[in-house]
C-alpha cells in the first residue's frame, strides 16, 4: 500500500513518508512511466511487423496432381480426394480413360492413382473415411468435420464435433479447417459471434494457403477503409486463382485506390495461374460437369 501507484518501483515506510516524497519523485516517476509506455508501444509495433511479415508472406502453391504432375487448382470443384488412398487427384485425371499395360482402355469406375473401385454406397464411402481419419489424414479429418456441420451421409449436426475435427485438421496443416472454424466464429455457428477470433483463423488459413479466408480478409480490411491492407490480400488470392479478388482489385483501380501497375500484375498473375493448371483434359472435364449440370 506504500507503493507508487504510477510507477511502482519506490517503497515507502508508511503513508506520510509517501506524501511528503510525493513532489521530489513525481519528475522521476512520470519520466520512468514515459519510458515503459514507449517501450511498449515499440514492442507492439515490432510484434505488429512481424506478423504482417508473416501474413502477408506468398504462401506456397498447392501440391501437384500426382498423375499429370500439373498444380492442382485452387477451388474444390477442381480436383477430387480419393478417400481409398487419400490422395487429391485433378478433375482431368479422373475423368481421363484409364489404360492397361497394353494400352488398352479398361473400366474406369476405379480411382484413377491405385485403381481401387469406386464405392457403390454411403456406407463404403463413410467406411473409408473413418479409416483415413484414423491414420491422421488432415483432409479426411476435415471432411468429417463438414458431414458433422452439414449432417451430411447420415451425420448428426454437432457443431461441437466439427469445430473439434477442423480444429485437429488444422493442426495438421489444412487451410481450409482454419478457414470454416473462422466462418462459425463470424456467423455463430455453434458458438457465439466472435469477431477476433474468427479474424485470428482467418490468417491462420490465409497463411497456409486458403484463397478464401485471404479474400474475406481484404474484404474486411476494405470495410474499414484500410486500401493498402485489402489490395495486399487480393494480390496475394490471385495468384492462388480466386476470380473474386481480382474483380475487388478492378474496383479499387477504378475508385482510385489501386495504380495501373497494380491491376496488370494482378491479370498476370491470374493469367499464369490460369496456365499453370490448364490441360485438355481438365477442360473436357469442366465441359462434361457443365453438360450434365445443365441437363
Amino acid at each position: 500500500m506504500n507503493t507508487c501507484n504510477k510507477c511502482i518501483m519506490v517503497k515507502y515506510c508508511n503513508a506520510v513518508c509517501k506524501k511528503i516524497h510525493k513532489k521530489k519523485h513525481k519528475k522521476e516517476c512520470e519520466e520512468h512511466v514515459r519510458r515503459v509506455v514507449s517501450q511498449h508501444n515499440e514492442e507492439l509495433r515490432i510484434a505488429a511487423e512481424l506478423h504482417d511479415e508473416k501474413l502477408f508472406k506468398q504462401p506456397p502453391p498447392k501440391e501437384d496432381c500426382p498423375i499429370c504432375f500439373l498444380r492442382l487448382p485452387t477451388l474444390n470443384t477442381g480436383w477430387n480426394y480419393k478417400t481409398c488412398c487419400g490422395k487429391a487427384v485433378c478433375s482431368g485425371c479422373c475423368y481421363a480413360p484409364l489404360y492397361n499395360n497394353q494400352g488398352n482402355e479398361v473400366d474406369n469406375q476405379k480411382c484413377p492413382y491405385c485403381r481401387a473401385p469406386i464405392p457403390e454406397s454411403n456406407e463404403e464411402i463413410v467406411e473409408r473415411l473413418q479409416k483415413r481419419v484414423e491414420v491422421g489424414d488432415p483432409i479426411a479429418i476435415y471432411n468429417l468435420g463438414i458431414k458433422y456441420r452439414d449432417a451430411e451421409d447420415g451425420y448428426p449436426q454437432d457443431h461441437v464435433k466439427a469445430l473439434e475435427l477442423h480444429h485437429r485438421a488444422g493442426e495438421l496443416g489444412n487451410a481450409m479447417a482454419y478457414g470454416s472454424i473462422g466462418w462459425a466464429y463470424d456467423h455463430g455457428e455453434g458458438v457465439e459471434v466472435d469477431k477476433k477470433k474468427a479474424i485470428h483463423c482467418y490468417e491462420l488459413a490465409a497463411m497456409k494457403g486458403d484463397a478464401i479466408s485471404r479474400y474475406i480478409l481484404g474484404v474486411n480490411e476494405e470495410n474499414a477503409d484500410n486500401m493498402n491492407r485489402a489490395l495486399k490480400h487480393y494480390m496475394i488470392a490471385v495468384t492462388d486463382g480466386h476470380a473474386e479478388s481480382l474483380q475487388e482489385i478492378q474496383d479499387l483501380f477504378t475508385n482510385g485506390h489501386a495504380t495501373k501497375e497494380d491491376y496488370t500484375k494482378a491479370l498476370r498473375s491470374y493469367q499464369e495461374y490460369l496456365c499453370e493448371v490448364k490441360s485438355r483434359q481438365r477442360d473436357e472435364a469442366a465441359a462434361a460437369d457443365e453438360e450434365n449440370r445443365y441437363y
